[in-house]
């Protein structure tokens, strides 16, 4: 199982991306982009585990609380590492520490279980398309440049998930597998698809 944990993003950012991303496609013909219905804010990738380790990683996950819902906003566009030769296109992401502090309580929960932390620091984004190797893609560039400043929506999360991907011949399919609530609450987290 290769399993990752993420928020979801709201129908109403998912379509505005979308359409978005269907007017960029044909300028940038080398990336990899990915389909509107797997765009997810990642808050940890777990990557393979057995399926002996997904109940110990969902026990530990629903340890896993903050004192109120997260506030997030889905501002502007960029690149990972630049524009000049990008890895990454994505869309922005502007949360208060609430959100980095749910990153960091998920690696700390997930780390006596052998899942090892990031070792680089925490970016919050949403990845809209991949290079499969640096490569210039000057007139996506151009055309970002442009809409530096664009908003997307905002949300409110009241829980998170646990995901497998499941890779396909069309790409990678999402299967929701645990949701847990962010601020602590009764319910401790509930199984199912």
């Amino acid at each position: 199982m290769r399993l990752f944990v993420a928020l979801e993003v709201p129908q109403s950012v998912r379509g505005a991306l979308a359409s978005l991303m269907a007017k960029l496609r044909p300028l940038a013909p080398a990336a990899r982009w990915v389909r509107p219905e797997n765009i997810h804010v990642t808050l940890k990738f777990i990557g393979a585990a057995p399926p002996a380790q997904l109940r110990p990683i969902c026990d530990a996950l629903a340890e896993v609380h903050l004192s109120a819902p997260l506030r997030i906003s889905f501002p502007g566009l960029g690149f990972f590492p630049d524009d000049r030769r990008p890895r990454v296109f994505w869309a922005g992401i502007h949360a208060d520490n609430g959100l980095a502090a749910l990153a960091a309580s998920i690696e700390g929960a997930l780390e006596p279980l052998g899942i090892a932390r990031e070792s680089r620091d925490f970016k919050p984004h949403l990845t809209l398309a991949r290079f499969p190797e640096p490569h210039p893609a000057p007139k996506l560039a151009e055309a970002v440049a442009s809409l530096r400043d664009v908003e997307f929506g905002d949300s409110v999360s009241a829980e998170f998930h646990l995901f497998e991907s499941r890779l396909k011949p069309g790409g990678a399919e999402y299967a929701r597998l645990a949701t847990f609530p962010v601020p602590a609450a009764a319910d401790r987290g509930s199984t199912g698809s």
